[in-house]
């Protein structure tokens, strides 16, 4: 059968569900990333002859690279959407260059290595030691905000030039200019990195303050079905979460603090809890290709990552795709470990999803007859907080610091979820090398794998080393260790 025989049964295989799709040559490099509404229906819109015309060249290219395909079924076309920014931003392949990345947005940059750092517009990050706030859509907007910032903290701007004088202290402007009116013109280098501090803090302040309104607007436009939109604002609110997980050498320490403990109080109140949620743990369930299902389960100490405790989950209990049985068998395996081992309860437990998802971890506890504690669901689509008792949803504002909180932990649980889905692909992605390599078939590559572990430990291994495995013989080993040496099988 040829290849494209091949793709076009695989695609009669795939469901009309929303996911992404990733595209792969002959050499099981990614080559394109895609979001779909309906993954059927858009993967097959590739192979159809009678669509062909339709497409641009650039497509006609990328169809005639395309040796096989790999999908992941995700819940919402919006949870789409973000998947592929992430898996691009991943990959980067190599018709995906379309992808909208922060050099095309203007940032603020502040040197800090400069005696006296200025603010400055850019569109790359030049190095480490400056500080960069952003990307920007709107410069005009961002021109005014760094003029007033000017007036307001009597900072300096790329344009300014300052004088160093006699005493060792600085003359910031040739004359004392209306821009600084109130502030001193001559200063120590001292007094105004104290000036630079506050000018962070506020520009700080406003990126996070346009984060909230861009997830607002991104996740407005994909309810809505503009989809190129929200793939544009998905774009930037990616890349200025990137910029603000930067570390930040003029931070304070004290707004942190009083910020997460104004949150956890915030979902006491809301929540009813008994008291603060200072450990919390959530999960999230992941579909890889439609065939398996993975999960994970992040934990907040304090409001902040435990990364010591996240754990991971291959679903043992069935095969096939259904997240309600998923969610209930990974919620019983974490909290039958913990009651065994005399270990206590989170004292707020956050599952990914709506009325169903939160059912079936209800039922886990039931199972284990443990009493459960506090609980909540958080449906995706308008930030809903579910409860498992006869409470009404409930529906915090976009910006109420407890919301922030929770749709932080959600986050991290979905990014480690994503982690775990992208190990497990790049591993499948290496393996699949063995396809090609004529007489070996499922028991022995079985076998291979179990001896070696890994594709790199199998590479590295000698023509004497492959012999040691069961039903491999010398000369079959031979072959196959020139085919594991040669240049064709490449990482993605």
């Amino acid at each position: 059968m040829s290849v494209q025989a091949n793709l076009k049964e695989k695609v009669r295989q795939l469901p009309e569900k929303p996911g992404v799709y990733l595209m792969k040559d002959r050499l099981g490099r990614i080559i394109y990333v895609g979001k779909a509404k309906a993954l059927r229906k858009r993967v097959s819109s590739y192979f159809t002859p009678s669509r062909a015309h339709y497409h641009s060249p650039k497509i006609r290219t990328l169809v005639q690279m395309i040796a096989d395909f790999e999908t992941i079924e995700v819940k919402s076309e919006p949870e789409a959407l973000l998947l592929e920014g992430r898996l691009i931003k991943q990959w980067k392949p190599k018709y995906n260059t379309d992808f909208v990345d922060d050099k095309r947005f203007l940032m603020v940059r502040v040197d800090l290595a400069e005696p006296l750092p200025r603010f400055r517009l850019t569109r790359f990050r030049k190095d480490q030691r400056s500080r960069y706030f952003g990307p920007f859509a709107h410069s005009g907007l961002l021109r005014k905000t760094l003029a007033q910032m000017r007036r307001q903290y009597g900072i300096l701007l790329g344009d300014s030039t300052p004088q160093r004088l006699p005493d060792g202290r600085w003359r910031l402007y040739d004359d004392v200019r209306q821009e600084i009116y109130g502030h001193t013109n001559e200063i120590t280098a001292e007094a105004y990195r104290e000036r630079v501090a506050d000018a962070c803090d506020f520009l700080d302040g406003k990126s996070r303050e346009w984060l909230a309104t861009l997830r607002e607007e991104m996740l407005t436009a994909a309810a809505e079905q503009r989809f190129e939109k929200a793939a544009e604002l998905r774009d930037i609110v990616f890349a200025l979460e990137g910029t603000l997980k930067k570390t930040r050498r003029f931070e304070r320490d004290h707004p942190v603090v009083r910020t997460d403990e104004e949150a956890l109080g915030r979902l006491r109140d809301a929540l009813r809890l008994p008291g603060l949620p200072e450990n919390m743990e959530c999960f999230d369930i992941s579909h890889i290709s439609g065939t398996f299902v993975v999960a994970s389960m992040v934990h907040f100490t304090h409001g902040r990552p435990d990364k010591a405790l996240y754990r991971r989950f291959k679903i043992k209990s069935f095969i096939g795709n259904d997240d309600f049985r998923a969610m209930e068998e990974v919620v019983g395996r974490r909290y039958r470990r913990l009651r065994d081992e005399g270990r206590p309860l989170p004292e707020l437990v956050v599952i990914d999803g709506g009325r169903g998802q939160i059912g079936a971890a209800l039922k886990a506890f039931i199972a284990l007859d443990l009493e459960p504690p506090p609980m909540i669901g958080l449906a995706k689509k308008h930030e809903t907080i579910i409860f498992p008792d006869e409470r009404e949803p409930l529906n915090l504002g976009l910006t109420d610091p407890g919301l922030q909180l929770l749709q932080r932990l959600r986050d991290e649980a979905h990014r480690f979820a994503n982690t775990f889905n992208a190990d497990l692909r790049s591993q499948k992605i290496k393996e699949s090398i063995l396809d090609d390599f004529p007489g070996l078939g499922p028991r022995r590559r079985a076998a291979l794998m179990e001896h070696f572990g890994t594709i790199d430990k199998l590479k590295a291994a000698s023509a004497a080393e492959l012999c040691d495995v069961e039903g491999i013989g010398d000369k079959f080993a031979r072959d196959l260790h020139r085919y594991l040496r040669q240049d064709g099988p490449v990482k993605p």
